[in-house]
């Protein structure tokens, strides 16, 4: 078992913290997994205590599952890696965060995902998750298409086919498009009698919120609803159009990542999905991997 005074064995800990959840890890330097962890929203965009509480909880369950009570947060090297950090007063917020660790190094979502994916080499990757968005890592230099945000952008995210699908169903209970099938799944699964209760059930929510209204969309579209077809059909157009984009930069690979990923592949356009590899490791790695890199730039230094 690691001890406190084992300084050959130094810990990282890898955090990817997004709209819907924060992950961690725990690494060696044999970049051996020990343990991992899991806890609430990391996207500081949506408060910053949420997020530094989430930071902090699912690091101190990476080190219960890795079976390590005796080591502190204060003897770990994090890096973390965040959704909305990419808007420059977060990041600001951030950094000037008084953390537990011994040292924190800070990054978007997006640039610990494609590290990740890439094992810290260039390429390019596509979000969709609760969120949506494009990013290229080419010769050190950052591209990002979209990441503007939910409802205002993130389309072709979970919250964007969610909320497509809701708006959907109350224009179909008007009478003012087709009927959908979506309409008698949504308002069962909200508990919902009619379009008054589902207004009421959805006013105010969050992305995280329609993101889990997401796969119903994609049911109804996989049985044939025409409605929830055109939803499902614009939602992966536009994800085809941030993929030809970044090929603009001639990423030498391109994957594709977050919960929707499953789901949303079968829509994209063939040429794109030929071009996708599978990701070489999760973003929570990524966030290590960018750790280990910021740790060799300040020895040189």
């Amino acid at each position: 078992m690691l001890t406190s005074s084992d300084k050959s064995n130094k810990l990282f800990l890898g955090i990817d913290g997004g709209g819907s959840k924060c992950k961690a890890i725990i690494m060696n330097k044999d970049n051996e997994i020990l343990g991992t962890g899991i806890s609430g929203p990391g996207n500081p965009l949506h408060g910053f205590e949420q997020a530094t509480n989430s930071i902090t909880e699912s690091a101190k369950s990476a080190l219960e599952d890795a079976g390590l009570d005796n080591i502190e947060l204060n003897e770990l090297v994090a890096g973390v890696g965040l959704a909305g950090v990419n808007i420059p007063v977060l990041f600001d917020q951030m950094v000037s965060w008084q953390h537990p660790f011994k040292q924190m190094h800070l990054a978007t979502d997006l640039l610990i995902a494609c590290l990740g994916a890439h094992d810290g080499k260039d390429g390019a990757v596509i979000i969709s998750g609760t969120g949506s968005c494009g990013f290229t890592c080419v010769d050190e230099q950052h591209t990002i298409v979209g990441a503007h945000g939910f409802p205002h952008g993130d389309k072709g995210s979970g919250a964007w086919f969610g909320l497509q699908g809701v708006k959907q169903v109350l224009l179909s209970l008007d009478g003012l498009v087709q009927p959908t099938s979506m309409s008698a799944v949504l308002l069962n699964k909200l508990n919902c009698k009619d379009d008054t209760d589902l207004v009421e059930a959805v006013a105010s929510q969050k992305a995280t919120f329609y993101a889990q209204q997401a796969n119903l969309v994609f049911d109804a579209a996989e049985a044939g609803d025409k409605v929830a077809l055109a939803i499902v059909t614009e939602g992966a157009e536009y994800i085809n159009n941030i993929a030809r984009t970044l090929l603009v930069q001639k990423p030498p690979r391109m994957s594709m990542l977050g919960g929707l990923t499953p789901r949303l592949k079968f829509w994209l356009a063939d040429d794109i999905n030929d071009l996708l590899s599978t990701p070489l490791n999760a973003p929570e790695v990524g966030s290590v991997i960018f750790a280990r890199q910021q740790q060799a730039k300040q020895q040189v230094e």
